[in-house]
Formats: structure tokens, sequence, C-alpha cells
């Protein structure tokens, strides 16, 4: 599947990367528009967790946490790693930060220390090499 998936995917995945989650929802998003199954379901899944990632940054909590599990919802047909990107580690990853944000104190989180709390790096999407 990978061999088949456009040049702006691959552009979305250096934005998540790069910590450019609300333009890798931009490029995602104008993909999942038009794409069809399994490709639409794989867009929306990782632009979910970006967008899950842009509300932590703006210390929404409530939104983080249900696209992160939306998103990671949605991923987890792509066991096998077909389409060019480790989804094993992001769904590991993206589990991990949720569990330990069900854990923060809301009141941290509004205050800004829930990073103390949270210890987690954000994911990141590893690329496969063929």
């Amino acid at each position: 599947m990978s061999e088949n998936l456009p040049q702006e995917f691959w552009q979305g995945v250096e934005q998540f990367n790069s910590g450019q989650f609300y333009a890798c929802h931009d490029t995602l998003e104008a993909l999942w528009i038009e794409a069809t199954e399994p490709e639409k379901s794989l867009y929306q899944g990782i632009l979910q967790i970006a967008v899950a990632l842009y509300h932590l940054g703006n210390r929404n909590l409530r939104g983080a946490m249900i696209l992160l599990g939306e998103g990671r919802n949605r991923l987890r047909r792509y066991p096998d790693n077909d389409c060019g990107i480790n989804v094993e580690e992001l769904l590991l990853q993206s589990a991990e930060l949720l569990t330990a944000l069900q854990q923060t104190d809301p009141e941290k989180m509004a205050s800004g220390d829930w990073q103390e709390t949270a210890a987690l790096p954000l994911p990141r999407i590893s690329i496969i090499k063929e």
C-alpha cells in the first residue's frame, strides 16, 4: 500500500514529526476527503492524533484525550505496517500518552504543569524502509 500513497501523505508525516500538527491536519484532511478505504481511515486516524496533539499544546486535555482515542481506534486496522509507517509504534506511543493524560490532574493541566506529570515524549511516526 505504501507505494500507492501520494506525496502529500509523506508531507503530512513530516509535518506531524516536526510538531506542525495543525498543518498536518490540513494536509491529511485534503487527502481524506477524496480518499477511499483503506487509505481513508489511515489518513483520518493520523490526522485525529495530530489534532489531539494540537489540543494538548493548547491545554485542551479533554479534546486531546478524545481524539487520541478516536485516532487509535481508526489505526488499529493497520497492524501489519503495510502502509510504509510503523503503525504499531504510533499506536503504542499514543496509548502511553493517553494513559498519562488520563492520570493527570486537570488543575495541573490548566496551569501548564502537566508535562512534569505526563513526562512522555509526543508520538512520532516512524517510516519503514523497504
